[in-house]
């Protein structure tokens, strides 16, 4: 194991209260890295215990993503007990994109201790100047398309399905070392038991002859995919930091969540016969595997299974939902927000669900936070992006 931070004593003979950083580069410090949330979280009744095979697929160099990515991971310790984690990405994709010689960090979980998260924030942000970076963002993990922010609001909830949970003291932490919110965003939280605005019910009814939904066809799964990808790329493409997934990185999404999937939980939106606008929701799996400690085996699957056919979850979230640009400027753009959401509203009564997140959604994404509003969603979470300057 490299060290990248050298401390006062070698490694053989460190005090046990001696602080130290290491790069992971055997399996034994990538199984630490990915287990080090059980450590800190353990007493704590809001955290669910991600399951480890995902989180082991995630961070494998065969994520897409990282076909696109120059990326590191370190561990902190103390002595010989692992106390923090944190990386740092290039994405080549951001780069292109923008312009800009910005970097990000993520996966970032540390004690309570200032010297711990000074010592990883230096680490990734010494990492990222010898890139050529010039600014740093994050938490993210991997990136805006994956898990994005740092829970700063909403302790007292668990998170739903594909989102994060922190401890109270991670935001002033990374504001002691210099970070400032770039940008919040939020989780919005509705009940299926809502009315349509009465001016949104004129609107959709006007547009019926023009609109069609279906639901996802099964049996063209990789095709549809593909609509779902284009969709996305012309809703979000104005967006704060979107990045356009690549073909393999959506497709891999896809095959990871197609088990979780009920057809009738994804709608696509047609206007005259083309994609105008899609809503993807997901079984919040959060509320039945927190026993499962995050294995799956010898005999999580089975539990898991007979779960989600017996005792299915009783709440959702919206990870993926967009309306083609074209449509977002007229009356027509909430029109199809609003039917999308009421297409999947029915079928997700039926199994029993009561309540769904919708998330994330950027502060200053006002259009979208007006229409989840108008139905009653209200924000129970807040997530946040902090940013800091890289100076020499």
């Amino acid at each position: 194991m490299k060290q990248l931070f050298q401390p006062l004593a070698k490694k053989n003979d460190r005090p046990d209260q001696s602080l130290w950083i290491a790069r992971v580069e055997e399996w034994s410090a990538f199984r630490q890295f990915i287990h080090l949330p059980w450590t800190l979280y353990g007493d704590d009744p809001m955290w669910v215990p991600p399951l480890l095979i995902e989180r082991r697929q995630h961070l494998s160099p065969r994520n897409p993503y990282f076909a696109h990515a120059q990326y590191c991971f370190w561990l902190a310790y103390r002595g010989l007990r692992p106390v923090g984690r944190i990386s740092a990405q290039v994405d080549e994709l951001h780069i292109q994109r923008y312009q800009n010689a910005t970097g990000f960090f993520g996966m970032i979980e540390a004690e309570d201790d200032a010297e711990t998260f000074r010592a990883l924030t230096d680490t990734a942000e010494q990492w990222l100047r010898g890139k050529g970076m010039r600014r740093i963002l994050g938490p993210l993990n991997l990136s805006l398309n994956q898990e994005g922010g740092l829970l700063v609001e909403g302790f007292d909830t668990p998170p739903s399905i594909m989102m994060g949970h922190a401890r109270r003291y991670y935001g002033p932490r990374i504001e002691e070392q210099g970070y400032r919110k770039e940008k919040d965003l939020l989780a919005y939280l509705v009940n299926t038991e809502f009315d349509w605005p009465p001016l949104v019910q004129k609107i959709a009814a006007r547009a019926t002859q023009d609109v069609h939904l279906r639901p996802l066809c099964m049996s063209r799964f990789t095709e549809e995919l593909e609509i779902l990808q284009r969709i996305f790329e012309d809703a979000w493409s104005r967006n704060w930091g979107f990045i356009p997934f690549t073909r393999a990185e959506f497709q891999h999404m896809g095959q990871d969540i197609k088990h979780l999937l009920d057809k009738e939980f994804v709608q696509i939106a047609e206007v005259n016969g083309a994609p105008a606008g899609m809503i993807v929701v997901l079984p919040n799996i959060n509320e039945v595997i927190r026993d499962l400690n995050g294995r799956l085996f010898p005999f999580g699957w089975m539990k898991l299974l007979w779960r989600l056919k017996v005792r299915y979850p009783t709440s959702a979230r919206v990870p993926l939902m967009g309306v083609c640009q074209r449509y977002q400027e007229s009356m027509l753009g909430p029109a199809l927000a609003f039917m999308l959401i009421d297409a999947v509203r029915a079928p997700a009564a039926r199994r029993g669900i009561r309540e769904v997140e919708m998330s994330w959604i950027l502060e200053d994404n006002l259009r979208m936070r007006n229409i989840i509003e108008s139905i009653g969603g209200k924000v129970y979470k807040r997530y946040r992006i902090y940013g800091k300057e890289l100076h020499e």
